[in-house]
């Protein structure tokens, strides 16, 4: 009997690797391309399945195409401050289903630290990611709404599907975060007559209502440039416009949970568009249908760049754990930097954590692709030369 074999239980060894993207450094399916490289050297005839992954933020896109042999779709939108930027999404092989990351036109990284102003930023460019999907025949969307540089309430997105945001006097409002305040109806006469047509599925790991202290303006309004006195702002507008739907559409959205995520966006997303927000690594585990893929499964590889407390908090290498974990298998994990506060992770069903790192370096060795690579397959070869041994 074969080593591989005694690993396997005297059959091919079977290992499902599920690893979100190492953010700047590798998409998914690079990592797992790599880990299998690594395998194959002690386990040449290994049945290796790579599912890619994402959490709902960054690289939800690429994961999701990539599974099902999607397309993307490059554009130019407007930015958060209005400013054209290039921007993306992918179309799914049925050709109906769109994702979106909403920080694809609308994030922080797309503004330099001293741009950043939730006052006048504005979801507009989502708006017109959703609004160019329509247009090649998407009726089905998954939008993950995380990096968000914005705290309009929604307004831009919804501006771009053809809404009219109008103050007291009846004046059209520009839709950023310090119009919100202002808005007394809206008009939606030019709204495009397929969102009828649409459902929409929201990738939402925070559960912040629309406003109050722990509402959308004062747990992220500083990490989005604002002073004190603009997230007061920003809070109270955001109050406003809840009065607003409430009044008008007869739709609570104030102490909704989520409806506070991506500055607000979560609850347009509910009132206006009906949709419904869901833990990401839920809606991207059940898309791709990783649990099928578990069956007479070994091992589980995970992992993302960063490892620490808050990878337990919906997080891909968790999420992961607990699907693998109503089969009892191991799941080995992986990233590129490993903190010391990890213990919470393990109940969730890790079995154990290894850094890639093999030595010191700076972060932009570490976050170099062709570096990256090897060291995942180090890693992956020393994993599995080790498990080799403690089975004989």
């Amino acid at each position: 009997m074969s080593d591989m074999e005694k690993i396997g239980g005297g059959r091919k060894l079977k290992i499902v690797s599920a690893i979100d993207s190492f953010k700047g450094s590798m998409t998914s399916l690079e990592v797992s391309e790599a880990f299998e490289k690594g395998v194959r050297k002690i386990y040449k005839d290994v049945e290796f399945v790579k599912v890619s992954l994402a959490d709902g933020g960054e690289g939800t896109v690429q994961a999701l195409i990539d599974n099902t042999n999607g397309k993307l779709v490059k554009l130019k939108v407007n930015g958060p401050l209005m400013s054209e930027t290039e921007a993306f999404y992918g179309i799914l092989e049925d050709g109906k289903t769109a994702v979106i990351e909403m920080a694809a036109a609308s994030g922080l990284p797309l503004l330099a630290q001293e741009e950043r102003n939730p006052m006048e930023a504005t979801t507009y460019g989502t708006g017109e990611l959703i609004k160019d999907a329509i247009k090649n025949g998407c009726r089905e969307f998954i939008v993950g709404i995380g990096g968000s540089a914005t705290n309009d309430g929604g307004m831009g997105m919804l501006s771009a599907l053809g809404y009219v945001f109008l103050d007291k006097e009846g004046n059209e409002l520009f839709p950023n975060g310090k119009n919100l305040s202002k808005v007394d109806s809206f008009d939606k006469n030019n709204v495009m007559k397929e969102l009828e047509e649409c459902k929409f599925l929201i990738a939402c790991d925070v559960d912040n209502p629309f406003y109050g202290k722990s509402g959308a303006a004062h747990v992220y309004g500083r990490q989005k440039g604002a002073s004190k006195e603009m997230i007061l702002e920003l809070d109270k507008g955001l109050e406003n416009f809840s009065k607003v739907i409430n009044k008008i559409m007869n739709i609570d959205i104030s102490n909704v949970a989520g409806a506070g995520a991506a500055g607000g966006l979560g609850g347009a997303f509910m009132a206006f568009l009906n949709s419904d927000l869901k833990p990401g690594i839920d809606i991207i585990i059940q898309k791709v249908g990783l649990e099928d893929y578990l069956k007479d499964t070994d091992y589980v590889i995970t992992g993302e760049g960063r490892i620490d407390f808050q990878s337990a908090m919906g997080k891909t290498p968790t999420g992961v754990a607990k699907l693998a974990k109503k089969y009892n298998i191991p799941v080995i994990a992986i990233g590129g930097s490993v903190a010391d506060d990890i213990e919470n992770i393990y109940e969730c069903g890790i079995s154990a954590v290894f850094s890639i790192m093999d030595s010191p370096m700076t972060l932009m060795e570490a976050m170099n692709t062709e570096k990256s690579v090897k060291l995942v397959e180090k890693t992956a070869e020393q994993i599995f030369r080790l498990l080799g041994t403690c089975k004989k």
